[in-house]
């Protein structure tokens, strides 16, 4: 078991947590959640022993093995790709090597032969004679071919990088397993794959991420980070959501009795809990529900930006018609001959396996960039918006978020005055002396929401959406993910956030150097499509 006890850290006057105290019990895995600079990260870090607490304690069970999935993509540079995920198992590692090195003495001794026997039994129980040929599955699973498996770290793609990390991390069934955002720069294959084996991982597992599907997917308990305070709750992600927010419902209403409160929160929990769905989580979140004391539910603290798009208009008949457009860069071709045309009804996710692919289509057809071939038709009644995947050249000049959001107002609004700026930061969460900081200096995250006030800004009846929750925390992923869902207008989207694509879209249409494949479904069901999987092998292969 993994426990803190009272563990307090603050840098200054800022306090990122005050007398934490939590037990991590074997059979679960924990989703830390919480604001973008809560201390989420540094809390892995605190339980890992890479920093120190100003006060308290962290406990690990005598005899349990701590794996960390590491971020500094540099150490291991030196090293093959196939020792790397072996080091994941220090202890393993250093008896192979002493090992080794025995067996390559000149003066091999009669005492060294007793210690060669002794580290080859210790190897034997630890697994180490499949240990080569285990690190080497894990690397095929998370797609790093058997190819690279001899190539020094140093040689491989930032992406592949991230790949041999995490299967350190997961070599040798570690006894506690912390996964800070597992999910970046992995596939939606990768991603299943990881679901899966978390699924089926019966020690403790405790992980960062802002993938909502992800965390719904793998965690039987929510870590709650909030007021320097971190709260367990049971259930996962979808479920800690739906109930704090009835359980903010029903404390503003005064009126309602305490027993149909009660009856109302045990209806919602019995719903959650028969809607499992992974095999050995679902059973552990299950019965964890159902040892669930009604009062453990509370109201959250979180506040969600207000992310409204109003339309002036209703899009008409004719949005817009592609034909035949084709882009390359640098000699490769992204995609070619892609046609289609968009209906009143559609809110499509675009998918590729190159993302470059998608951002120059969205960039072609928001005027941005030039396509190689082909044409493309936007309808009379259309007013859109885009939210850039890369949104630097927006954030150039020294102005404050007031003078730079002034800049967007549209030709039709003639009262733009100082309250109605602010009222697009407030729902944005920004205020008071925030209005007047450059944007020159904004965070990743605050970049976006500025983004977004424009987008807002423009009333529009088509947003176009490249990447919309990078560098957004928890909270405005979800406020963004549910306005996309009742948005009256039609949606162009890329997303690597599941949960968003899978609530939102209703149309699935992938861009690759052969054509386009194009089908109307939600993206859970495009994955699973047989017909679909032949036509990407023809298109990208054939």
């Amino acid at each position: 078991m993994l426990s803190t006890n009272n563990v307090s850290l603050a840098y200054g006057k800022r306090v990122l947590f005050d007398e934490v105290s939590i037990n991590f019990v074997k059979g679960n895995c924990y989703g830390i959640i919480g604001a973008n600079g809560a201390g989420k990260s540094t809390f892995l870090k605190i339980l890992s022993g890479e920093i120190e607490p100003n006060k308290g304690t962290v406990h690990i069970s005598p005899g349990e093995r701590l794996s960390i999935l590491k971020q500094n993509h540099f150490e291991f540079n030196d090293y093959t790709v196939l020792n790397t995920v072996l080091m994941g198992n220090k202890k393993l590692w250093d008896i192979q090597q002493e090992k080794d090195a025995l067996y390559m003495k000149e003066d091999f001794s009669e005492e060294d032969g007793l210690r060669a026997g002794h580290l080859e039994a210790e190897f034997g129980e630890m697994g180490g004679y499949t240990a080569e040929s285990d690190a080497a599955q894990l690397l095929t699973n998370l797609g790093i071919l058997d190819e690279v498996h001899q190539q020094l770290m140093g040689e491989l793609s930032g992406t592949q990088k991230v790949r041999v990390l995490l299967a350190q991390a997961l070599f040798g069934n570690p006894d506690i397993l912390l996964l800070d955002e597992p999910t970046n720069d992995l596939d939606v294959e990768t991603i299943r794959w990881l679901e899966n084996f978390l699924a089926d991982y019966e020690n403790t597992a405790i992980v960062v991420s802002h993938d909502r599907h992800f965390l719904d997917t793998v965690c039987t308990h929510v870590a709650d980070v909030d007021r320097s305070k971190i709260n367990i709750f049971t259930g996962n992600y979808t479920f800690w959501y739906e109930s704090s927010q009835l359980a903010a419902r029903q404390l503003s209403d005064k009126n309602k009795k305490n027993e149909e409160k009660r009856k109302d929160l045990l209806d919602f929990i019995a719903r959650f809990s028969a809607n499992a769905s992974k095999s050995k989580q679902a059973t552990s979140r299950k019965k964890a529900l159902e040892k669930l004391v009604i009062e453990d539910i509370k109201p959250s603290n979180r506040r969600y930006p207000g992310i409204i798009f109003k339309p002036d208009r209703q899009v008409g008949n004719d949005i817009l018609k592609v034909e035949k457009l084709s882009a390359s860069a640098d000699g490769v071709t992204l995609f070619r001959d892609i046609s289609f045309d968009l209906y009143k009804t559609d809110k499509v996710l675009f998918v590729s396996k190159n993302q470059l692919a998608i951002t120059e289509f969205f960039n072609i057809i928001n005027q941005e960039s030039e396509a190689e071939s082909g044409s493309y038709t936007w309808g009379t009644t259309i007013t859109k918006a885009y939210l850039p995947n890369n949104n630097l050249q927006y954030f150039q000049s020294n102005l404050n978020l007031m003078d730079w959001l002034r800049q967007y107002v549209p030709p039709t609004v003639t009262d733009a005055d100082e309250d109605f700026l602010r009222g697009f930061f407030g729902k944005m969460l920004f205020n008071g002396e925030e209005l007047l900081k450059k944007t020159t200096v904004l965070s990743g995250g605050e970049k976006v929401r500025c983004m977004l006030s424009r987008m807002m800004l423009q009333n529009p009846n088509v947003i176009v959406l490249d990447e919309p929750t990078n560098h957004l925390d928890l909270e405005s992923i979800t406020a963004f993910n549910n306005s996309a869902i009742d948005f009256p207008g039609v949606i162009l989207m890329a997303t690597h956030d599941q949960a968003f694509a899978n609530s939102v879209c209703n149309r699935i249409i992938e861009l690759t150097p052969k054509g386009a494949i194009d089908r109307n479904c939600t993206y859970e069901e495009y994955l699973e499509n047989e017909r679909v999987l032949e036509l990407r092998a023809e298109l990208y292969l054939g």
